[in-house]
């Protein structure tokens, strides 16, 4: 019997994605062993924190990095690093930011509910924009004596919204930091080296998705300074004191597992990747056009800043049809044992079956379920 079994949890096959709420991704067993070898010997951390960065910053192409307890708490700490610097009275003070650059500027059209993590510093969010879009002279006007940095999320093409490459100019020419938000930007590999190439200032990643690192990891990279910066708000005190991230704290097993995943991330043959997810589209497709009542097809549902991404196939219900409703079918999904999650569209009756987390076979059962569920 295993863990799971004994403890009475259900396991999950996912056909949503690399999502916090389902683990993540499936740690490879390489990454595993050393996370484990990792257990068994006590270390200096700085020392294992140092290391890590170095392997960082020669995939990223960043001065310094540093291993983080998920994106969020890199998004936490580099705006941190923005507001205090090295400064270790201010350093010691955070969340309380009186007397610093506290403001961080961002698109309205860029709030989110992971804006929180900024906030969670003490800094203080300056809205520029509307509902419609920003324009380049909102943001320039927005910044002064107290504007610490400037947060941009890399979220799907919106209209109106300004974009990076227009941020990284105002940014520069202000000499202000520009921090991007690329926590669930892979695929493709090359993003690990895009936006510190078109000059980011700050840049952040989730180790636990696509990196396939632990789920509770993240990756932040950029200027030295400011990465150091960051290490000294979190949540090490052998400078005799905590930052404001020791409530983000990330055990040896955890960095040794990123960095094993993340090197073993960047050799591996995407493209083989990629034909391995499309193929497992193209059979759930081809599959389920054969039950009445649903549309189906394969889409690529995103572009934006992935000239490469995972394709997924794509289920319109006709639910006064079929006589159930896509909310229905997603419940008698999840009541299955192993469940099933997929990804709802909102607002429409319309589901994804992402093939980015399933384990070989798992789409004929995913497949079968469906059909199952729908021929009632």
């Amino acid at each position: 019997m295993g863990i799971y079994e004994e403890l009475g949890i259900r396991k999950v096959i996912n056909a949503s994605g690399s999502m916090t709420n389902l683990g993540g991704s499936i740690m490879d067993s390489e990454v595993i062993e050393a996370m484990n070898e990792a257990a068994r010997s006590f270390v200096y951390m700085e020392e294992l924190i140092e290391k890590a960065g170095e392997v960082i910053a020669e995939v990223t192409g960043a001065e310094m990095g540093l291993v983080t307890s998920g994106a969020a708490a890199a998004l936490a700490l580099a705006a941190a690093a923005c507001m205090t610097g090295k400064d270790l009275s201010k350093i010691s003070r955070l969340p309380d930011t009186t007397g610093m650059k506290n403001k961080i500027i961002i698109q309205r059209l860029h709030r989110n509910p992971f804006d929180s993590c900024i906030r969670a510093s003490g800094a203080k969010l300056v809205e520029v924009g509307n509902n419609f879009g920003t324009e380049a002279w909102e943001m320039e006007n927005a910044i002064d004596d107290d504007t610490a940095a400037i947060a941009h999320f890399v979220f799907d093409p919106q209209p109106g919204v300004l974009p990076l490459e227009r941020v990284i100019e105002i940014g520069k020419k202000h000499d202000v930091p520009v921090i991007v938000d690329a926590a669930a930007e892979l695929p493709p590999v090359e993003n690990l080296r895009k936006f510190i190439s078109m000059g980011a200032v700050l840049v952040l990643f989730s180790g636990g998705k696509e990196i396939r690192g632990p789920n509770d990891s993240g990756i932040l990279c950029g200027r030295r300074d400011l990465v150091e910066a960051a290490y000294m708000n979190s949540f090490t005190h052998h400078f005799g004191w905590f930052g404001i991230g020791r409530p983000m704290k990330i055990s040896k097993e955890q960095i040794v597992g990123l960095i094993v995943a993340l090197r073993k991330y960047v050799s591996k043959d995407h493209n083989a990747e990629m034909e391995r997810w499309r193929a497992m589209a193209d059979y759930m497709a081809t599959e389920l056009s054969k039950v009445q009542n649903i549309e189906v097809k394969v889409i690529i549902p995103r572009m934006g800043p992935r000239p490469l991404c995972i394709p997924r196939t794509e289920v319109k219900l006709n639910e006064e049809a079929l006589g159930l409703s896509t909310a229905e079918l997603i419940k008698k999904l999840r009541e299955g044992d192993p469940a099933i999650e997929v990804w709802r569209v909102p607002g429409e009756p319309v589901i994804h079956l992402n093939p980015q987390c399933l384990q070989d076979g798992q789409e004929r059962i995913v497949v079968e379920k469906i059909k199952k569920v729908l021929s009632r």
